[in-house]
């Protein structure tokens, strides 16, 4: 997954610029938007492309809901992704990627830049995307931190900029810091540490998940906290590194060391709620679907710090006039406090906590964001009990979770001979 040159062109369609008196000029009371536009706004659809556990049914209902025009949503795997931004870029309006894709779509100029001016609120955004910092100190540069990758220097540009500007290459969206999913009614033991993943006792019950690009980080989290390798940056690593990693994996794994791979998250719950395994690679919406089951399943801090990762929201380059001040109004619902709150219940955090916090009722404030005890019941986004009256969230407050990412997700330089190893890997 590295870039490739020629597949397509340079084809950024411009927003038409709509000029008339003052009668124009008037905005509606609902979207914003000119009088003589917001007529044509039921007929407008824009179709939302992304993984699984940020591209939600329920979402798009309440945005259709709330801004009068039709978002449709379609669900694909990471390669899946990639492979519509670059072969078929006309079939999606809004890409949902991951920060670590966006250094594959920019330079091939499939999304147009996101201008701040038109972004509400772009200051209350966390600067963990717009200034690279976290309560107040700077936030770990191993791998692909959303900073490093959000800024562009003009609408059209296909380069990152080094530094702030006026333009973003995406917006700010869903995020959060990786660990752990274990039982702790089935370790037998606390579980401290990236380590357990490959500890000796946990054969036959642990598992990896089988994407490449994260499984092999949590696979180094492991091996270093374990004493067994050392890597010069977790984000980056060398040929030589990701060739060692990769033959510890494999002796594990004929060791009968890992139950599964999994590839999808229902496998992961699967897995997890039936005692299957016991400690394995896990994302924050799986445990909480496990805890929605009466099944004991933590989230587990480690002292090595989480595998952070970002998503972003990018425009593709096709939208121009009314079809791109519709996406405009949808990026800045986005941020407004719905989602926030939807997708704080599945243990995710929003680009605007302030609006995500409002949205949410202060029992709810105090245990998803505040690291306090729920004084009630706290239920899952679709309603069902995940903990109980005095539980405390899993790995404390936002600020003690995002205080220790220690690596992001990310595209390595040396991603084919990744892919090429892991391959072994999987099939051994």
């Amino acid at each position: 997954m590295t870039k490739k040159d020629g597949l397509l062109g340079k084809a950024v369609s411009r927003r038409g610029v709509l000029k008339g008196g003052a009668a124009i000029a008037t905005a509606t009371a609902v979207t914003g938007f000119p009088t003589v536009w917001a007529q044509n706004l039921k007929d407008v659809t824009l179709n939302h492309v992304g993984m699984s556990y940020s591209v939600l049914p329920d979402i798009a209902r309440q945005a259709s809901q709330d801004l009068g025009f039709k978002i449709e949503m379609s669900v694909v795997d990471h390669p899946g992704l990639l492979n519509r931004l670059i072969q078929d870029p006309n079939s999606l309006d809004i890409a949902d990627m991951e920060i670590w894709q966006s250094k594959i779509a920019v330079p091939q100029g499939v999304l147009q830049g996101v201008e701040i001016a038109k972004i509400k609120n772009w200051g209350d955004l966390t600067p963990l995307y717009t200034e690279g910092t976290f309560a107040g100190k700077p936030v770990s540069t191993q791998g692909d931190s959303p900073f490093e990758f959000i800024y562009r220097d003009s609408k059209d540009a296909t380069a990152f900029a080094s530094g702030k500007t006026d333009w973003a290459n995406f917006l700010p969206g869903v995020y959060n810091a990786d660990t752990l999913g274990i039982r702790p009614d089935l370790t037998g033991r606390p579980i401290s540490s990236w380590a357990d993943l490959i500890a000796p006792e946990f054969k036959g019950k642990a598992a990896i998940q089988n994407i490449p690009t994260n499984g092999i980080m949590d696979a180094m989290m492991a091996f270093e906290a374990a004493g067994q390798l050392t890597y010069g940056d977790k984000g980056n690593p060398t040929q030589d590194e990701i060739a060692a990693t990769i033959a510890k994996l494999i002796e594990l794994k004929r060791g009968g060391h890992f139950r599964a791979l999994w590839n999808t998250f229902d496998e992961s719950v699967t897995l997890m709620a039936s005692g299957e395994v016991v400690i394995q690679s896990m994302w924050s919406p799986a445990v909480t679907a496990v805890q929605t089951q009466g099944v004991k399943c933590t989230y587990q801090p480690l002292k090595e710090g989480y595998r952070g990762w970002g998503n972003g929201l990018g425009l593709m380059a096709h939208l121009d006039g009314l079809k791109l001040e519709a996406a405009y109004e949808y990026l800045n619902w986005y941020n407004s406090g719905w989602v926030g709150g939807f997708i704080a219940k599945q243990g995710y955090y929003s680009a605007n906590p302030k609006t995500a916090m409002a949205a949410l009722s202060e029992n709810e404030r105090g245990f998803f964001y505040e690291g306090k005890a729920a004084t009630a019941d706290i239920t899952s986004p679709t309603g069902e009990k995940t903990n109980s009256a005095g539980d405390v969230r899993d790995g404390g407050s936002y600020e003690e979770r995002f205080s220790k990412v220690a690596v992001w997700n990310n595209l390595m330089d040396e991603a084919e001979f990744l892919y090429a190893k892991w391959n072994e890997f999987s099939g051994a």
